[in-house]
């Protein structure tokens, strides 16, 4: 292993002689974050500093890459919300910025809490590590800084073997700083932007509400959706929201709106019972509640009494269940029945989507202005 990482070092070495670093005024010193392998990218928001003894890390970064690295991710607080952190292994932490110390789903509490900047939640690094049984060091001495390291047990590295390894990343990154920064302090030119005239202008475009059924392929809809920094809404039926809590908190990390699919062929339970039940499920695993539901198989008394119960029914204005979203043609019909209506049109594709197709979607309906967001619980 030792072996390994020398030649892993001198290979990065090797590629930061030759790197081209953009020429800017040093900065103080940093703090780099490193999660399992990945250096993140560095930024004046999301970096770590010092508090009562503590060092404290932002909850934004616990996504993406961090998930795929640690298995852990966040629930954003808001004003009717704290800050919860969770893994895969159904362990949560929460933090509300108005107290001194966090809490598990159980109650018990653990000390120091989150604090509050920028509008972020910042978390201790040690609780953190120690609540989910994580590694982390702080390692002084690096280029420009310091290097905080979470990641699982048994890496295989030392802190200073994996700091060596890390130079070239953190360069790139210490460059990218220095150029961003560099970037936000030059003063806004003014620019004569030419008034486009009437027939110039680009069509109207519309709104497209995508709701889907939460199935076999959702994670690689999630992929696609993530990295084009569009949300959905998925519908899951009782067994998904009972057993795929790892996919629920996903979904509920990159934003995504989750309903509840309901059957009402169902001899066992109404609709209603089946939303309740649903509700506890997704409470269990996500620490949150839908108001949102789609009745299979329902007739006028069945969406009634739900939204009697303060639930939202889903009526979609345009149903693709057997169509489906598997090809640019069909992504391009879709658009076409979306673009220029003046109110926002809710599209149901069940689970008959792919992820080619949803990418066509989103290519057409951005080349149309055509905006694709989530239904809600309000919209």
């Amino acid at each position: 292993m030792k072996k390994r990482a020398a030649a892993l070092l001198a290979c990065l070495l090797l590629l930061l002689q030759t790197a081209a670093v953009p020429g800017a005024r040093a900065a103080e010193s940093v703090y780099f974050v490193a999660v399992g392998s990945n250096v993140l990218p560095l930024s004046d928001s999301t970096m770590p500093f010092w508090s009562g003894g503590y060092l404290y890390i932002s909850s934004a970064i616990f996504t993406g890459r961090v998930w795929d690295s640690l298995g852990i991710s966040h629930v954003a607080a808001n004003a009717s919300q704290p800050l919860i952190l969770y893994s895969g292994g159904d362990r949560s932490l929460i933090f509300d910025p108005d107290k001194t110390y966090a809490q598990d789903t159980a109650g018990n509490t653990y000390y120091p809490g989150g604090v509050m900047r920028n509008g972020t939640v910042f978390v201790p690094a040690s609780l953190v590590a120690s609540f989910f049984g994580l590694q982390y060091s702080l390692v002084p001495n690096v280029a420009h800084g310091y290097l905080v390291w979470l990641r699982r047990p048994g890496y295989g590295l030392t802190d200073r073997e994996f700091a060596e390894a890390a130079t070239y990343p953190m360069a790139e990154c210490y460059a990218q700083y220095l150029k961003d920064k560099a970037a936000a302090q030059q003063p806004d030119e003014e620019e004569e932007i030419p008034q486009e005239t009437p027939e110039e202008s680009a069509p109207e475009g519309g709104t497209a509400y995508l709701c889907l059924r939460a199935g076999e392929d959702t994670a690689e809809l999630l992929d696609v959706l993530d990295r084009s920094g569009t949300r959905a809404a998925f519908f899951c039926s009782l067994e998904v929201l009972e057993t795929q809590g790892d996919l629920l908190r996903r979904m509920t990390a990159q934003g995504h709106a989750i309903g509840i699919l309901t059957d009402a062929s169902d001899p066992r339970r109404t609709p209603l019972e089946q939303a309740e039940e649903g509700n506890e499920a997704l409470c269990r695993a996500t620490c949150q509640k839908s108001r949102l539901v789609y009745v299979e198989n329902g007739g006028a008394e069945d969406f009634q009494r739900l939204e009697a119960e303060g639930f939202r029914c889903l009526y979609p204005d345009v149903d693709r269940t057997e169509s489906g979203l598997r090809s640019t043609a069909a992504a391009q019909t879709l658009v076409q029945r979306v673009a220029g209506r003046s109110s926002g049109v809710t599209v149901w594709l069940d689970e008959n989507a792919s992820a080619g197709g949803i990418q066509a979607f989103l290519s057409a309906a951005a080349a149309a202005q055509v905006r694709v967001l989530p239904l809600t619980e309000t919209a």
